[in-house]
């Protein structure tokens, strides 16, 4: 049987929601999925990053790690797990961008029956976490993906985290995500690719037929 293809798509600024990317990745591989890990892009102008302390150097840092998500990459997955940072309590620009790109795959129906993920990250406690994975459901469910949230299914789950997605406070970006925060990631990554094989098996079946 064909691995399951998990795609990661992501947006970071400060590493916070790319180490719980990895660490989702980490997870999805161990159940044998086969993982692409993919940054979405900024689209601000230059001069405002540079506004900003260090994000066009993390960006430029952050991009020659990962490709930009793709069309491509969202037809060839079984499953799609979103990442974002808190941006005023709901979701990052730059990986909205990436989701209305989707909208031919969406038209064609290419979409329905694919796994939908969440996981995210804010500076502050209170945030906004909750509220900004939830904003995320609501753009899945018109994708017509099968949206697979946590619960507390596994141990994990009552160290940290949210049954909605991994999540990490990085106060200001003074600490990035702890043990306890990467094993919630991981078991994320598990529960994907466990479900994205299971929904893949009838379909593997009748192929074979």
């Amino acid at each position: 049987m064909s691995k399951p293809k998990v795609l990661i798509a992501f947006y970071s600024r400060n590493s916070s929601t790319e180490r719980l990317a990895n660490a989702i990745a980490q997870g999805a591989a161990a159940e044998g999925a086969e993982v692409r890990v993919r940054r979405a892009r900024e689209f601000v102008a230059p001069e405002i990053m540079r506004d900003v302390p260090e994000w066009s150097e993390r960006a430029g840092a952050m991009n020659a790690k990962y490709e930009a998500p793709t069309e491509a990459d969202a037809d060839w997955a079984d499953a799609i797990v979103f990442g974002t940072p808190t941006r005023f309590g709901s979701i990052a620009s730059e990986l909205k961008a990436y989701i209305d790109s989707l909208g031919g795959l969406w038209f064609q129906g290419k979409l329905n029956g694919k796994v939908g993920s969440v996981f995210g990250s804010t500076s502050s406690r209170h945030g906004g976490n909750e509220a900004t994975l939830l904003s995320l459901y609501g753009p899945m469910a018109h994708l017509g993906l099968i949206i697979v949230p946590l619960g507390y299914a596994d141990p994990a789950m009552f160290a940290a985290g949210t049954p909605y997605g991994a999540t990490h406070v990085s106060h200001k970006d003074s600490v990035m995500p702890a043990a306890e925060e990467l094993a919630v990631a991981a078991y994320q990554g598990r529960r994907v690719a466990l479900t994205a094989r299971a929904l893949r098996l009838p379909k593997a079946v009748a192929e074979a037929a």
